[in-house]
Formats: C-alpha cells, sequence, structure tokens
C-alpha cells in the first residue's frame, strides 16, 4: 500500500490525508516539515504552480524502436534540495516502480507518496509530475510503452480492456493498493523488463514481449471492479464473420457498410458496436491490420514499397507513407533497413565461437 495516498478535490490540490507516514516535507514550502497529526488536519492547497494547464507534451524515445518500449531507472542520491519535475503528458502508458525511498506522484484526481516495492500505472496522456518528497536517497524505474503496439492476431480480442475509451488506466491502481501478491508480482515484471532491455541477451526481445503480455494478464485478472470492462466473447464472436471478412479481403477496398451487411445492422449501430467491442473505430482497425501485412511482406519479400502498399489496399503512397510513420515512427524503407541492419546483428552473435587454430 502506499504510504501516501489522498483524492484531492480540484486540479490544483495536494494533500489532504496521510498513512503511515511520521513526517512529510512539503513539496511547495520544501523546508517545512509536517508530522502526520498536522498533515492530517491540512486542508487542501492552492497554489499557482499546482496546475496542469500548460502540461508539455513529452515525446518519448524508443530505445527499441520495433519494441515500443523505454525503461530506465533513475538514483537520487541524498540530498536537502527537493526535486519537482513539471506537468508532463506523453501517449504511452508509465509504470513507476519505487526500489528505494520515496517517490510523489501528482496526477489530476490523485497525489500518492510511493515507497519501496510499490508499483503505480498512469494512462495515456495523463498529465502527472513526480517530484523526490523527502531528503533521503532515491531509486526507481520508469517504464513507458505504447501498450497497443504489443496486441497481435491472439490478443486483439482484449484491446478494447486496454483502450482507455472510458476511463484511464489510472483507475487501475487500487489492484496495488489491495492485492499485494498482484503488486509483488507487477514490480518483478517491471524489474524483469528492465534487467533483460540492459543486459540485452540473445533473444531479450521476445522475453521482454512474453512478459509484457504477462503484466497485462495479472492486471486483467486482478481487476476485481472490473475498470477494464472485460465481457465474455459473445460479443466478440457476432464480430467474428466481419473480422474474418476483413483478414481475407485486405487487398481489396473495405467498406464500412459492407461490414454493416454482413452483420445486417445499421450503419450507425454497427461502428458504435464494433468500437465497444474491439477498442478502436473499424477504420483503424482496418489500418492496422494493413499496416502489420505491409511490415510482414517488407521483410519477408523482395516486393517494392508501392507494390507493398497496393498489396495490402493502399493505393494513395503518400496515404501508406502516412500510416506506416504513425505506427512505426519510421518510413517503410527505414523500417526494412532497421529490420535487416537488427537481423544480421542478431545472427552475428548466434554463431558458434570456435577456438583459433594452433
Amino acid at each position: 500500500m502506499p504510504l501516501l495516498y489522498s483524492k484531492v478535490s480540484s486540479f490544483s490540490g495536494l494533500l489532504e490525508k496521510t498513512q503511515r507516514i511520521d513526517k512529510f516535507i512539503d513539496p511547495v514550502f520544501p523546508k517545512v516539515v509536517y508530522s502526520q497529526k498536522e498533515m492530517m488536519l491540512m486542508p487542501v492547497k492552492e497554489t499557482a504552480i499546482d496546475t496542469h494547464s500548460d502540461a508539455i507534451n513529452e515525446k518519448v524515445i524508443y530505445q527499441n524502436p520495433l519494441l515500443f518500449l523505454k525503461i530506465w531507472e533513475i538514483a537520487d542520491q541524498q540530498t536537502s534540495i527537493l526535486e519537482k519535475h513539471p506537468w508532463h503528458y506523453h501517449k504511452e502508458v508509465e509504470f513507476l516502480a519505487v526500489m528505494e525511498g520515496h517517490l510523489g506522484i501528482q496526477s489530476k484526481r490523485d497525489y500518492v507518496v510511493l515507497g519501496p516495492g510499490d508499483v503505480m500505472v498512469l494512462g495515456a496522456s495523463q498529465p502527472h509530475r513526480s517530484h523526490k518528497p523527502l531528503t533521503e536517497a532515491l531509486h526507481y524505474v520508469v517504464f513507458q510503452i505504447d501498450l497497443v503496439k504489443h496486441f497481435d492476431q491472439s490478443t486483439m480480442p482484449y484491446l478494447y480492456c486496454f483502450s482507455e475509451l472510458t476511463l484511464p488506466l489510472d483507475e487501475l491502481n487500487y489492484i496495488f493498493e489491495v492485492n499485494e501478491p498482484a503488486k509483488r508480482e507487477a514490480y518483478a515484471f517491471i524489474m524483469e523488463i528492465f534487467k533483460e532491455s540492459q543486459t540485452r541477451s540473445r533473444g531479450y526481445e521476445i522475453a521482454i514481449s512474453s512478459t509484457i503480455k504477462r503484466l497485462l494478464l495479472l492486471l486483467l485478472r486482478s481487476d476485481s471492479r472490473n475498470v477494464l470492462n472485460y465481457t465474455e466473447e459473445t460479443e466478440l464472436n457476432r464480430l467474428r464473420p466481419v473480422l474474418d471478412y476483413i483478414n481475407s479481403h485486405l487487398n481489396d477496398k473495405l467498406c464500412v457498410e459492407d461490414a454493416c451487411h454482413l452483420l445486417n445492422l445499421s450503419y450507425h449501430y454497427f461502428i458504435k458496436y464494433f468500437k465497444k467491442t474491439m477498442g478502436v473505430s473499424f477504420v483503424d482497425y482496418v489500418n492496422y491490420k494493413r499496416i502489420k501485412r505491409s511490415e510482414l511482406l517488407l521483410l519477408t519479400t523482395e516486393l517494392s514499397i508501392m507494390d507493398v502498399s497496393f498489396e495490402v489496399g493502399i493505393s494513395n503512397m503518400a496515404q501508406f507513407y502516412k500510416l506506416f510513420k504513425r505506427h512505426n515512427q519510421c518510413s517503410p524503407r527505414e523500417f526494412k533497413q532497421r529490420m535487416r541492419s537488427e537481423s544480421k546483428v542478431t545472427m552475428e552473435a548466434m554463431q558458434p565461437i570456435t577456438d583459433s587454430p594452433t
């Protein structure tokens, strides 16, 4: 359970109460140290610096562009100067895992101080900021990831659970407050991903991808309040004819009207039903499938980029480049060169080491 957790009544409020903490240094007035009793009697503070209206849109640079993630550790030694960071947000979901010390996190609604072993998740594009509330050493891991990119054909039916259509993933933090085993397991997964990203041993991409899926599965199965809005496969089965039709006609022109006809549904009902069930719109889903197919063709054939574009049903090259860059942060040509370069390095690393002749 976090050492300090409080709901605030406005975007600029900081603290209302504390739990299990003897002293706390005010992040606004760092020279003031409050006891637990004083903090529990303290009213919500209003201050000019506590606003997320000017939050920075942070662009995350992936360490491995094929994994769509960035994970690193931050270690601050004991100091009398308290560190504060500005409001910021990014399209990636963020996980935090504290190894040592205490980390203060403020979001639009909550203010939380995390202690050793604590874990927190921040939803995509959710304004937040962090600071070091105490003058002790602080050591934690930050894990930012574009979750959508980690859903493949087998896991796509669960994309809607993590698409944040109705609630941000921040709402899942209750799991780490009430379910200690789940918190420990999530912490271990984050540390495992961090270790694999640092050592980069053979097959580390497979190890990271599989651990990410295990982390998602943990959240899904631990969500006793159904924040993720999980439903049984009945809804998905109803869409199965449309999904099969899309897979078999990716190189053709695909229209919403054709999909509506397959299920005998009206246009407006279908587009709402599809997005509710799949977590993405019909058009976005089709584009996602086309780009995934194009990636496979770029890696396994000698087709030109133009031919690949036609093979996946996109006749407008400018549109193809735009969609591809949106999904991969690079052009099709850059993607092909990068993947072949990565493959060459991996194959060289896998060559057996032989003794030199004597």
